[in-house]
């Protein structure tokens, strides 16, 4: 369970994420530059929540920290395949456009710190102890 409330905070953080930039510089930069300073922000606002999750609940093993990562990604991926098709009512390769990352997109390299960064700051945790 506690693995699903720590997706959900990440869930609200990357809500946020996503808000400021259309409020804010979405509106002023090109959709490409704000979309790659968002996964920027993302990944910093993910980094920190990941963070506090491991500092609050530590890993007990590095298999653990992969497998929440792993589950993490999981569900990131799927809510936005998911809501952002089914319920924002976005096409599917409008969806699928986010992955590719020889026209700029960076969408997948927040999947891919959501799924290491809990290894990441398991193994610092370790290195002070």
């Amino acid at each position: 369970m506690r693995y699903l409330a720590a997706w959900f905070a990440m869930l609200a953080v990357a809500t946020v994420n996503g808000a400021l930039r259309d409020l804010t510089y979405g509106r002023r930069l090109p959709a490409l530059l704000a979309d790659q300073l968002s996964c920027l922000s993302g990944i910093l606002l993910l980094g920190a929540v990941i963070y506090l999750y491991v500092r609050r609940w530590p890993f007990v093993s590095a298999k653990q920290a992969w497998l929440a990562g792993l589950f993490w990604m999981v569900l990131t991926a799927g809510f936005e395949f998911l809501f952002f098709h089914y319920a924002a009512g976005h096409p599917w390769p409008e969806l699928l456009a986010n992955y590719d990352v020889m026209s700029g997109r960076l969408w997948p390299s927040i999947l891919l710190w959501v799924a290491v960064a809990p290894y990441v700051f398991y193994r610092l945790a370790a290195r002070r102890n």
